[in-house]
């Protein structure tokens, strides 16, 4: 990629086209704003009017084609009665990805905003959803929900539309007043389920040996590389998340559709619904075109087209967001007293990882550390909350970040937010926090250790590569080997993986306030639910962020409509240029040159199952750098 200098007049163009041109202003002494010519016809440069120009291209963007869907129904009036629609698209995450292309993702807690936001709406009679390809974990949509029901309790009507809906994204339609389906549509609730995917019948074929240890019975990280099954420990621990799951659709389904329990069970073993039986089990109310469904609901009042999010067209927030992108403006924050939120996603990595760009996909001990100690020096900040979703990693990054969470919490209170998950050393960087909240699908716990390495050398006598290292002193040649490692070595990485491992435990008994004894019977690398941990000790309370939110601003003594603090901030070119050639660790040069070719037959029969196999290749790469880690490493679970 090459960054080159934008001519002054590009600029401009780019600011008056991603922003509307302001209405009812005063011109004042600005060049740009005479009037455009009566006949738009300008004779020369002298009178070329540019700004106006582009001020019409910029209204004209915001509005509909003469192809495209309305904006709004004939005759809206914002300033009577009417309803909204608004479209949910895609994936749902914590904070959207920085991509130049694909799919960002829409951001969980700015859907909530919205949602809390119209509710205060007083001319807004009701809302119609449209959700399409709606993509959210459990822990999510439980979060979702709650704002959908937030909506209905402040006396707004709720009517939802999908093309199809599948077990997760139903549950969140199921949080409706009235649910519209497509013609030929479809409605699955086959229940949870999880894929465990082991990969070291691939590791064989290639001449790679998956060299692991293990300190907890049920610490099953590195199983998809070292066994060609599950073990019975994951086994137990898979069984136990599946039926907590279960129970939340059941209970879910049960309460908003009116529904026995005993009802809900063979619905779940019917599994599909086709549009018209999918009605007749009861499951929507019709089936029918997203616009003959909106024009239902509302009757006969009038709609209007709502954005996520309703500044979006504002000139002034536009040139405000590219300034500073560009750093013209320092980044916004909160002047006075207020809450911080500082999400920690992704696996955590030693060192500085992507910087802060890279900080929405992973957790850099170097790039969240700084962070968390300014917050800590900020007298502004009242409180923060650290909303988690992390299986973990790098044992010495999660003790860093570890004492940063812990010197934050001296300063000022530390509330934390699990999201999906929160296990292993994303369990780690919790524990010490003044509460910790989490939703009953929460995975969390993980209180475990495994540590081990790649041995190549199989697959390198395959590339007709030997090698003979040689050294001095008894275990002179340990990481360099690229064998197995001996008995002697196995013993002293087992020591040292032992030594994490109670380091790891005496965190979350400190943190717990409970004796490191009895934390280590709930220890051994076992994964527990939100709702499980709970009874356990582990977590405080059982809420999400909206939960940990105010419990922060109750301690911090904020008012609740302060506005937030949010790491890691909004992108500007600096991080953009910081981050810039940084690049990861490619499956080749490493004795895995085959395994491209491996995973491309996979791929041509299922790319899910071919994405999960390199993520776990991918993974036990980062054993290369970090050889002992807090990690889970769990199916997914859709």
């Amino acid at each position: 990629m090459v960054l080159r200098r934008l001519p002054a007049l590009s600029l401009i163009g780019l600011v008056a086209c991603a922003s509307p041109a302001p209405q009812g202003k005063p011109a004042g002494d600005d060049p740009w704003s005479k009037p455009a010519r009566a006949d738009d016809k300008p004779d020369d440069d002298e009178h070329y009017d540019l700004k106006s120009v582009l001020a019409k291209i910029a209204d004209n963007l915001g509005k509909p084609g003469p192809y495209d869907p309305l904006d709004a129904s004939p005759g809206y009036d914002e300033t009577k009665p009417h309803w909204g629609v608004l479209a949910v698209r895609g994936p749902i995450v914590e904070r959207e990805a920085f991509a130049w292309s694909g799919e960002r993702g829409l951001e969980l807690r700015a859907l909530t905003d919205r949602l809390h936001a119209l509710a205060g709406d007083g001319k807004l009679t009701g809302v119609v959803l449209r959700f399409d390809g709606l993509e959210v974990s459990q822990p999510d949509a439980i979060e979702l929900r709650a704002a959908l029901h937030d909506l209905r309790k402040a006396g707004k009507r709720l009517a939802c539309h999908a093309e199809n809906a599948s077990n997760v994204a139903y549950l969140v339609l199921a949080a409706c007043d009235h649910i519209g389906l497509a013609p030929l549509g479809d409605v699955v609730i086959s229940g949870p389920a999880a894929m465990p995917v082991h990969v070291k019948p691939l590791l064989d074929k290639l001449g790679v040996q998956a060299d692991f240890l293990h300190i907890g019975a049920y610490k099953g990280a590195a199983e998809p590389l070292t066994l060609d099954a599950p073990s019975k420990e994951s086994g137990e621990t898979l069984a136990a998340i599946l039926d907590r799951r279960y129970q939340t659709m059941v209970d879910v389904i049960a309460a908003d559709r009116k529904l026995a329990p005993a009802q809900v069970a063979p619905l779940i073993d019917t599994a599909l619904f086709p549009a018209e039986a999918a009605r007749a089990a009861n499951l929507v109310d019709d089936v029918a075109t997203f616009e003959v469904f909106r024009d239902a609901a509302r009757g006969k009042e009038a709609w209007t087209k709502l954005a996520l999010d309703p500044d979006q067209h504002d000139r002034l927030t536009t040139m405000l967001k590219l300034s500073r992108f560009f750093g013209v403006v320092p980044p916004d924050r909160p002047a006075g007293p207020h809450v911080a939120v500082v999400y920690a996603l992704g696996n955590i990595v030693d060192g500085r990882g992507d910087g802060v760009l890279g900080a929405r996909a992973q957790i850099a001990a170097r790039t969240l550390v700084p962070a968390l100690r300014a917050i800590a020096r900020e007298p502004t900040i009242k409180a923060v909350v650290l909303r988690i979703d992390s299986g973990g990693g790098s044992a010495q990054a999660s003790e860093l970040i570890w004492r940063a969470v812990d010197e934050l919490n001296q300063a000022k209170p530390v509330i934390v937010s699990m999201s999906d998950v929160a296990a292993s050393g994303g369990y780690y960087i919790a524990s010490g926090a003044s509460k910790i909240f989490a939703l009953d699908d929460t995975l969390t716990g993980s209180i475990g250790v495994v540590g081990g390495k790649l041995a190549l050398a199989g697959a390198l006598d395959k590339l007709g590569v030997h090698t003979f290292p040689i050294g001095r002193g008894k275990r002179a040649t340990m990481n360099l080997g690229l064998g197995p490692w001996t008995d002697d070595e196995r013993g002293a990485i087992r020591a040292s993986m032992e030594g994490v491992y109670k380091v790891f435990v005496g965190r979350v008994a400190a943190g717990r306030h409970q004796p490191a004894e009895a934390i280590a019977k709930i220890a051994e690398g076992r994964v527990w639910t939100g709702a499980r941990a709970k009874e356990l000790g582990l977590v405080d309370a059982i809420g999400g962020l909206d939960a940990a939110l105010a419990e922060a601003r109750t301690r911090g003594k904020v008012d609740p409509a302060t506005p937030l603090e949010i790491y890691p901030p909004a992108v500007n070119l600096r991080d953009v240029v910081a981050s810039y050639g940084e690049v990861q660790a490619p499956l080749v040069g490493l004795g895995l040159d085959a395994a491209p070719a491996l995973l491309a037959a996979v791929r041509a029969i299922d790319p899910r199952l071919a994405a999960a196999s390199e993520h776990l290749i991918q993974r036990v790469l980062s054993f290369r750098s970090s050889a002992i880690q807090t990690l889970a490493i769990l199916p997914e679970l859709p």
